[in-house]
């Protein structure tokens, strides 16, 4: 028992489900592995335990608590963790933000309360950057999230928190959102999966940009079918999100358990010489991607024109930041950093004809996309340009030896995706000289999660690298840049 954490969340549930474990089991070894870890990673600085294990009685005793027991992903009262972002009810939840210190919400965020219906037990709040911008989880509130597999590393961001929650055994499934990678190069830099589904998908609930596609909510784990059976928690209509749909009648936990290979695979290392890495990721995550010929698919090196992506992008994301920070921006500007400052001032500099050029742009590109998945039935590329830098720094001094622009600059492999809505997986593909986790990005179909996750538990299967999570946390230095 005192090792249940080392348990996948696919096995942890079929326990629960013939009673061989209970609930209240897994809340008490998820708190006693936190106490274990929590110092040396600061992954879940606010917990709340008695709720938690008041949840697991009330599952326990059955009733109203598992009236969703019939369900794709229902949990059965396994442990989670919360990106701070979401909101809990009766739990402090902060936004990484000093504004919001204090703030401790009546209501749950729409998304938690389907997670806790659903059988997901909260464990407490993942940590986050200042209302999740940045590739590198600290905040003023709470300090700086590390990586366990060097403690002197980043986790990245935004949902950094919610990685490392699960690469050590704290939980076993962790919530987050993706913008411009959150889901993604997190999941690159811990060696754990996470998946940026389609827009509407999984409900963004309170979202003041309910309309847009840009941010998602989503599912991170330790393996694929961990991460399936996440996404089933998760998906399906919400009354309070207008761009949602319904749940597939297939679950995607069904779909990964009968994995069908992709035919052709295209593999891209830099979309066309438009993005740089570093020379050792380039080396590593080729060689990766090609491994898909093992499975019996075609592979061919080839990319779809992206066009001006990171120009279109940014003019999107200073548009919401504009909607989502403006008003603080009027009454807080002293409490709020200057990266949240300076994405929200582009906001405010831009024209509507900017605008309008940049949806253009965007109707571009989904049109080249459609043609390209004519050809295709997966896109492959490395999960991040970068392997994880120093935790101390709010994101890499250089990729490929040149000197970024902004801190967003480190997020253009994962950002273009964004732009495409198509969703994307980060699965683990090796590690480089210095011992970190590198990772692919493993591009699908809109709506095309189910192939997705078959085409990534495949791909794990091969690797192998899940088999070493959940781990210990590390210490360890700082590798020198290298381009």
């Amino acid at each position: 028992m005192s090792k249940l954490w080392k348990m996948t969340a696919v096995e942890a549930v079929a326990r629960l489900k013939k009673r061989e474990i209970s609930p209240l089991d897994l809340v008490e070894a998820s708190a006693r592995r936190m106490a274990e870890v929590e110092p040396a990673v600061n992954a879940m600085p606010t917990l709340c335990l008695d709720r938690a294990r008041d949840h697991a009685k009330r599952i326990m005793a059955g009733g109203a608590a598992c009236e969703a027991s019939g369900e794709a992903g229902w949990l059965g009262g396994l442990p989670v963790s919360i990106k701070d972002l979401n909101d809990v009810a009766g739990v402090r939840t902060t936004y990484g933000s000093p504004i919001f210190a204090d703030h401790v919400p009546a209501r749950s965020h729409p998304l938690v309360e389907r997670i806790e219906r659903k059988g997901g037990i909260v464990m407490g709040k993942s940590n986050t950057p200042e209302f999740g911008a940045g590739g590198s989880t600290f905040n003023e509130v709470f300090g700086r999230t590390r990586n366990p597999w060097n403690t002197s590393l980043t986790c990245g961001g935004s949902t950094g928190g919610g990685s490392v929650s699960v690469a050590t055994g704290e939980v076993w499934l962790a919530q987050g959102t993706d913008h411009g990678g959150s889901l993604r190069r997190p999941g690159t830099y811990c060696s754990t999966v996470g998946i940026r589904p389609s827009a509407g998908r999984v409900t963004r609930g309170t979202s003041n940009n309910l309309y847009s596609p840009q941010s998602v909510q989503g599912p991170m784990a330790r393996n694929v079918p961990d991460l399936a059976l996440f996404l089933d928690t998760m998906a399906g209509f919400c009354p309070e999100d207008a761009m949602t749909f319904d749940a597939p009648a297939v679950s995607f936990s069904a779909a990964v358990a009968q994995a069908v290979a992709p035919k052709r695979v295209a593999i891209t290392m830099d979309f066309g010489g438009k993005f740089g890495l570093d020379r050792e990721i380039r080396e590593i995550c080729e060689k990766a991607a090609k491994r898909f010929t093992e499975l019996g698919c075609i592979v061919e090196e080839a990319s779809p024109d992206f066009g001006p992506v990171d120009e279109v992008f940014m003019a999107f994301r200073a548009q919401q930041f504009v909607v989502d920070r403006e008003l603080q921006i009027e009454q807080h500007k002293d409490k709020i950093k200057p990266d949240i400052l300076w994405n929200t001032e582009l906001g405010f500099k831009q024209t509507t004809r900017q605008l309008a050029w940049a949806e253009r742009e965007r109707a571009a590109l989904y049109r080249r996309m459609h043609l390209f998945w004519q050809k295709y039935d997966l896109l492959v590329t490395p999960g991040a340009p970068t392997a994880a830098f120093d935790v101390m720094l709010r994101a890499p001094e250089t990729i490929a030896g040149k000197k970024l622009e902004n801190y967003m600059a480190g997020s253009t492999l994962n950002s273009a995706i964004t732009v495409t809505g198509s969703p994307a997986i980060a699965i683990p593909c090796g590690f480089d000289s210095f011992g970190r986790p590198i990772g692919l990005q493993l591009v699908g179909k809109p709506r095309g999660e189910a192939a997705l996750l078959q085409a990534a538990s495949l791909y794990e299967k091969l690797a192998g690298l899940d088999k070493l999570l959940p781990i210990d946390p590390k210490p360890g230095a700082v590798p020198p840049s290298v381009a």
